[in-house]
């Protein structure tokens, strides 16, 4: 038997590169695409702030429905500090495999940009993957102030300049500049009261040392219930689940004052687009699940569920509105 050619050597590269293809071909999914097998181990959730808020209740919601979907455990681990920047700082810095993420508010995203003149991280290290649910205020009073709609507020309010008083967690945080925008529709001069976080300006407004608070539904509700306060709106474009026959301050004669806050999950820039559009599809998946609708709407959040892109218009649009209120009213953290 006559032995074969040996190849020429333009042959020989020619051949390898066809096994190299062919090899190629062969692999398997999870290797050409990053998002097959991700997770493959337990993923963390930092919680930029102290345990039992309403972005802490709703994030333990989602965590626990996602470990389920995904067949791996979802830890939430609060790293509270700096108006939340400690924690967005710490996974700024982290691997950008799907593994550490961060839930994000209304404060963390587009406020603090702005009201912080200098952040340890870049905030364009973080990248928006998909919103979780939106948390609405409400417009409480003390039952002994003479306003039961926000219209008679104002006319208060203009009747008495600079008079009436309303609290707030804290300068510059998000209950802060929603009665700012509410001062800047409404034209009224009203005396800002800030505490060291909601429980105090809560009870205080409870005692009547206050005249008024925004704060979200899931803080109000109850002593609404109890007769303690009295709501006069909600700052949502509608009105919320957890008190329907209040309503929004469009409804009560009150346009352009919509505010409140919002929890979403952000991952570090760089992690594989896949993994991202995974863990957004599983997010949406979680919040349309009726028992959890049930028990976001029960704590005065309307479930949120988005896009990578939606979530992103959402923290832009803010970021320019609470720019503007914190600028022309030269508020700073730092």
């Amino acid at each position: 038997m006559r032995p074969f050619p040996t190849p020429s050597p333009r042959r020989r590269a020619l051949l390898a590169t066809l096994a190299a293809l062919a090899a190629g071909a062969c692999l398997p999914a999870a290797q050409a695409q990053p998002g097959a097998a991700w997770p493959a181990k337990p993923v963390t959730i930092v919680l930029p702030f102290t345990p039992g808020g309403g972005t802490d209740i709703g994030t333990r919601l989602v965590a626990q429905r996602l470990s389920q979907l995904w067949g791996q455990p979802v830890l939430v681990d609060n790293r509270p500090g700096a108006g939340g920047n400690v924690g967005l700082e710490l996974v700024s810095r982290a691997r950008p495999d799907g593994y550490t993420l961060v839930a994000g508010n209304v404060g963390t995203q587009s406020i603090n940009p702005t009201l912080y003149k200098k952040l340890n991280y870049d905030p364009g290290a973080l990248v928006p993957v998909s919103l979780m649910a939106e948390l609405p205020f409400a417009l409480v009073v003390t039952p002994g102030l003479p306003a039961r709609t926000p219209r008679e507020l104002v006319a208060l309010a203009k009747a008495r300049p600079g008079k009436l008083t309303y609290a707030s967690s804290g300068t510059g945080g998000s209950p802060h500049l929603s009665a700012e925008i509410f001062k800047i529709v409404t034209g009224t001069d009203m005396l800002h009261v800030p505490y060291k976080g909601g429980g105090a300006a809560m009870s205080d407004l409870m005692a009547g040392n206050v005249d008024m608070l925004f704060a979200s539904i899931l803080e109000t509700a109850g002593h609404v219930k109890a007769g303690k306060l009295r709501a006069l709106a909600v700052t949502s474009t509608v009105r919320s689940p957890a008190m329907p026959d209040v309503p929004t301050l469009a409804e009560a004669g009150i346009g352009g004052a919509e505010s409140g806050s919002w929890v979403g999950l952000l991952a570090p820039a760089g992690t594989p687009r896949e993994i991202v559009d995974k863990i957004a599809a599983g997010v949406q998946q979680v919040v349309a699940m009726p028992a959890v609708r049930e028990q976001l709407v029960a704590q005065g959040a309307i479930p949120a569920g988005s896009t990578p892109a939606q979530f992103a218009a959402v923290i832009a649009a803010d970021r320019k509105r609470y720019a503007r209120v914190i600028i022309d009213n030269k508020l700073s953290a730092d």
